[in-house]
């Protein structure tokens, strides 16, 4: 809910910042829609802010909010920034820690000059709403010194989410009246409808199908076409169809591997996966560091199967959200 009050904000903000555009050198169209007073950044500072990127539909295309992590925005010198007119870095010297910058990309402009077709989801502008919400100060202290401030400025941030995680979950069930089950792990799970036989076992492999989900209820992966293009998900060059995992053996995330153990054939069930069966501290594509993820899953058929010899090595999460929840 905290988010969504966020967005909701954010996005009064820009409706009442897209009035009176400046332009900047390059034909840049910005608007101060914050001045909160504080000193305004100069070369050699960095500021983290939080960005939310929309169309000129009216449709949020991205958002910092949701992945709980702000970016990094370094100031170049003048000489540099001139050399590169119409480079939305360049606006950041008009603002300071708790101003907010809304800029517009004239999607014409860019496609006149890349001879590449506009995209499907805008008009004529993207449009960016910044919040900064730090910032780091060169002065005289060396970049080492810098890069110290930013990192620890970037561990509170990560322990935040961190700390946030249970508090996550608690109202997730509340709100979705769940009353689950709980493994010693501390994965959680609801059967919503109970299956028939022998419950799935390291080795076998399981035919499934899938949808997962963010605590905020934004989904981020499914297997199933009407869903993936109900949430805007779909792609167009992925095969849609049940999902075969080798239980075990197949790099999924531990929750996984862990929660198919507990179902059997024609079982559906609501997974409630903590972080470090997931995760943990490394985000990955649209899942933020220490989330909680929501699988609603389908239990089609189980192929038994031969458990393998040795437990296999697990390799880290990209930081690209994965097809299917794979740790590759």
């Amino acid at each position: 809910m905290k988010k969504s009050i966020l967005l909701f904000a954010a996005s009064g903000l820009l409706l009442t910042a897209c009035q009176n555009f400046k332009k900047a050198e390059g034909g840049l169209e910005y608007k101060i829609a914050k001045d909160a007073g504080a000193e305004k950044a100069v070369s050699g500072d960095l500021l983290a802010v939080d960005i939310i990127q929309s169309s000129d539909r009216d449709s949020t295309l991205s958002s910092t909010y949701e992945t709980g992590t702000p970016q990094i925005v370094q100031l170049y010198p003048d000489s540099i920034i001139k050399q590169n007119p119409g480079d939305p870095t360049g606006l950041f010297k008009f603002v300071g820690e708790g101003d907010s910058l809304v800029f517009k990309i004239n999607l014409d402009s860019i496609t006149a000059k890349t001879q590449q077709p506009k995209p499907p989801f805008a008009d004529k502008y993207i449009i960016y709403t910044i919040k900064v919400q730090k910032h780091f100060k060169k002065g005289k202290l060396t970049d080492q010194q810098l890069g110290e401030q930013v990192t620890k400025y970037y561990e509170e941030q990560t322990a935040k989410l961190k700390g946030a995680e249970a508090g996550k979950v608690e109202a997730f069930l509340k709100n979705n009246k769940l009353a689950p089950k709980k493994t010693a792990s501390g994965l959680q799970y609801v059967v919503t409808k109970a299956g028939s036989g022998k419950n799935a076992a390291v080795g076998d492999t399981v035919v499934v199908n899938y949808i997962g989900r963010l605590t905020n209820d934004k989904v981020f992966d499914t297997n199933q076409a009407d869903l993936a293009k109900k949430h805007n998900k779909f792609n167009p060059q992925r095969p849609y169809e049940p999902l075969r995992l080798h239980l075990g053996v197949d790099g999924v995330i531990t929750g996984w591997t862990e929660a198919f153990q507990l179902l059997n054939k024609g079982s559906k069930a609501t997974l409630v996966i903590p972080s470090n069966l997931a995760y943990g501290e490394r985000p990955a594509g649209e899942i933020p560091a220490y989330s909680p993820l929501i699988f609603d899953v389908e239990v089609i058929d189980i192929i038994p199967g031969k458990a393998p010899a040795a437990a296999p090595t697990t390799i880290p999460a990209t930081t690209t959200t994965p097809a299917t929840p794979v740790k590759k």
